[in-house]
């Protein structure tokens, strides 16, 4: 094989990786409109607590800015799982994090300071598990917004 035709296969497979890995990470995003919860996109946004929230169309935004208390546990919910807000205290009572308490709530991984706080949680069903965790009492207690950099 002449060294043209390897640095062409060389080439074709560079950019054929290049490709899947921008499609892979065009893939990534993944969100649920905290208003209608349908998948979001990522070019409907509003500001919220220093971080974007999602929607999946133009009208969400509108409900939401009317009144953000009424979605914010799925708001907040959404920062965690989007990775713009992180977990650095337990969200039930703000104390130190035990990772051996880890558990999925809404398929985003949460951990807890104690048994005590994770078993109210996993004893919890439905939005009630989410609204333990991701309310605005709980949000302040257990998670910070990234800082933009």
């Amino acid at each position: 094989m002449t060294i043209s035709k390897m640095t062409m296969m060389c080439s074709a497979l560079l950019l054929a990786g290049l490709a899947a890995y921008a499609a892979e990470e065009k893939a990534a995003f993944k969100a649920t409109c905290p208003v209608s919860g349908k998948p979001a996109l990522e070019d409907k946004t509003a500001d919220y607590k220093g971080a974007k929230v999602y929607f999946c169309c133009e009208n969400c935004p509108k409900a939401f800015a009317k009144d953000p208390t009424k979605f914010a546990t799925k708001a907040n919910h959404q920062l965690v799982s989007t990775g713009q807000a992180v977990e650095v205290k337990c969200p039930l009572s703000g104390g130190k994090l035990n990772p051996d308490t880890a558990i999925e709530v809404g398929g985003t991984k949460v951990a807890f300071c104690c048994n005590d706080c994770k078993g109210k949680v996993e004893a919890a069903k439905g939005d009630a598990q989410a609204d333990l965790v991701f309310s605005d009492a709980a949000f302040a207690k257990g998670f910070e917004v990234k800082k933009a950099k």
